[in-house]
């Protein structure tokens, strides 16, 4: 079963979501993701994204997310637009809020464990997805750091410093 657009951004139920192996495509506006909007220099644009339920070979509930896009991100060198695609694509394994996560979950690195109440916010989970997949610090690879006005350098304030410490030197 497959539902498309942004009408539905929550799933009701996502442990039978999972077991009846349904499938959600949508897109979500950039503008719309307020948490992420300090790390953007411009909030153009919109995340595709799809979420898709199975049960994995012991019978749990999986759900596979997928979000692609492309964002404005604001570089940290010279505060102008990086673009920056985004391509996440993970395996979630939902755990009913209150059980706890078991410790194998926990040393799984292929599937991440996700405390789930009764209903799912799926705009909520792309945008958590996508803020954890940010680079730390993003940046333009050949970029100066923005110069004072006019242009100059800007001489160190402990050049002052330096230069008397020289003449200190006999």
């Amino acid at each position: 079963m497959s539902q498309h657009g942004t009408t539905s951004t929550t799933i009701a139920d996502p442990f039978r979501f999972a077991a009846d192996g349904r499938r959600i495509d949508g897109e979500v506006a950039v503008a719309k993701l307020d948490r992420l909007a300090g790390s953007l220099a411009d909030s153009v644009g919109v995340l595709h994204f799809s979420i898709e339920g199975s049960l994995d070979e012991e019978g749990r509930p999986r759900l596979s997310l997928g979000v692609g896009g492309s964002l404005v991100l604001r570089c940290q060198r010279c505060l102008g637009g990086l673009d920056w695609p985004v391509e996440i694509g993970v395996s979630l394994r939902p755990v009913r809020e209150g059980e706890g996560i078991p410790d194998e979950e926990l040393e799984d690195d292929e599937v991440d464990a996700l405390e789930v109440g009764a209903d799912l916010d799926v705009v909520g989970l792309v945008e958590e997805e996508v803020l954890l997949a940010l680079p730390i610090a993003p940046r333009h690879d050949d970029c100066q750091p923005p110069r004072p006005d006019g242009g100059a350098e800007k001489e160190s304030p402990f050049a002052k410093l330096a230069a008397l410490r020289g003449g200190d030197k006999a």
